[in-house]
């Protein structure tokens, strides 16, 4: 255990996190873009069979991005390379000030400044959803110091049954609604969306901790990332797309069906369809990132990335600045790619009346990714290089 007397030893740098980041930020992004096409105005909107299966296969590809990220963070963090003090100071200096300016710019520019403000008290602000994921980075990194002595030692065989377990977990969602059919849709003050819950194995009305409560979750994704720094060597390229792509494939398609068939069954084969926005929460079901589907393609996404461990110079001079600009990618994307979304879209219509038939939805979806990406890597990078306030900005 780490003590206040204990040498750093800091990790020697891992190049296949950078090309992780690069990838995991686009493909954050290119959620974000699949998002307009399912979920229209202020609720949820398929136009055409054509679009849904364009989301369907979109969304459900990029839908291991925030848990990526997760098991890098588990990786290079998981043991704790400091004291336990040491470790929040430098997560907390990392962290944080970026986030607060990007919330306070989120604050100003969408909705209601006033009532957003009130609201960061209590939250993120909504019309910037993606902040969540820093709150739960944050919890994560809550429980890192009291799992740290467990991490250091814990065997193979040891950590691989809690693997399992927590894979199981991931199974619970399709459970649920086999056993308890479409989960009626309740709305909290804020309007989001709260599906109502099967209860399993110790849940009920005044319980929400069952029995897989405390090993479900993004808990999981940190044990992972500790899995592959400990226990999974070098593996060739032969071996890693034989496990890798099956992974990835079976994953992919558990999240693809299980999207189209929500879908089927809502619109009876009559499209458009649309409702009330719990209606796509409830069609997202199948990529959740607690699904067996998303934990699938997250393993065969690390496998993969893991054999990036070249160098050279377009690494140094473009992918690894763009890596150490993720953070404040992740954060700041979402104004450029609005606004690139809703240019392309008029730009190219929709649906049917789309200027290039049945590809005029992929082709909408993955231009506002890589626009938005490239954009927003540039700015970032560039505003990194600033001297003192630079890296507090992203």
């Amino acid at each position: 255990m780490l003590n206040s007397n204990t040498p750093t030893i800091l990790p020697k740098r891992e190049v296949w996190l950078d090309w992780l980041r690069i990838v995991a930020c686009f493909l954050v992004m290119l959620t974000h873009s699949t998002e307009p096409f399912y979920l229209g105005g202020k609720g949820s909107l398929i136009l055409t069979h054509t679009d849904a299966v364009w989301a369907a296969i979109m969304d459900v590809l990029s839908r291991a991005a925030v848990v990526l990220f997760v098991m890098a963070s588990s990786y290079l963090q998981l043991p704790l390379h400091y004291n336990t003090r040491e470790f929040f100071r430098r997560r907390a200096a990392r962290i944080l000030p970026p986030f607060i300016i990007w919330s306070i710019v989120y604050a100003l520019v969408w909705g209601e400044p006033v009532q957003n403000f009130k609201d960061l008290i209590w939250n993120f602000n909504y019309a910037a959803g993606h902040l969540w994921f820093v709150y739960m980075l944050i919890g994560l990194y809550l429980v890192m110091p009291l799992l740290s002595p467990w991490a250091e030692k814990v065997g193979k065989r040891e950590l691989q049954l809690y693997l399992c377990i927590w894979l199981f977990t991931t199974m619970i969602p399709f459970i649920r609604e086999w056993l308890g059919g479409s989960a009626p849709v309740i709305y909290g003050p804020s309007g989001i969306p709260n599906p109502a819950k099967y209860p399993l194995w110790g849940e009920a009305s005044w319980n929400s901790y069952g029995l897989f409560y405390y090993v479900s979750g993004m808990l999981g994704y940190m044990l992972l990332g500790l899995y592959f720094r400990k226990f999974v060597g070098e593996i060739s390229w032969k071996k890693t797309l034989a496990i890798a792509l099956p992974v990835f494939l079976g994953g992919f398609a558990i999240g693809v069906f299980g999207f189209l068939r929500r879908v089927g069954a809502d619109a009876g084969g009559v499209f458009p369809i649309e409702g009330p926005v719990g209606l796509a929460a409830l069609w997202e079901t199948p990529w959740l990132n607690d699904s067996i589907g998303v934990a699938m393609m997250a393993i065969g996404w690390i496998l993969v990335l893991r054999k990036f461990n070249g160098g050279g110079r377009f690494y140094q001079r473009v992918a690894q600045p763009v890596s150490k600009a993720s953070y404040g990618m992740y954060l700041s994307h979402m104004l450029v790619l609005s606004q690139v979304s809703a240019w392309l879209r008029d730009s190219l219509k929709l649906g049917s009346d789309g200027i290039l038939g049945v590809w005029t939805t992929p082709v909408q979806i993955l231009g506002t990714a890589l626009i938005s990406y490239t954009v927003v890597a540039i700015a970032c990078v560039l505003i990194r290089k600033i001297p003192k306030v630079g890296k507090i900005i992203v």
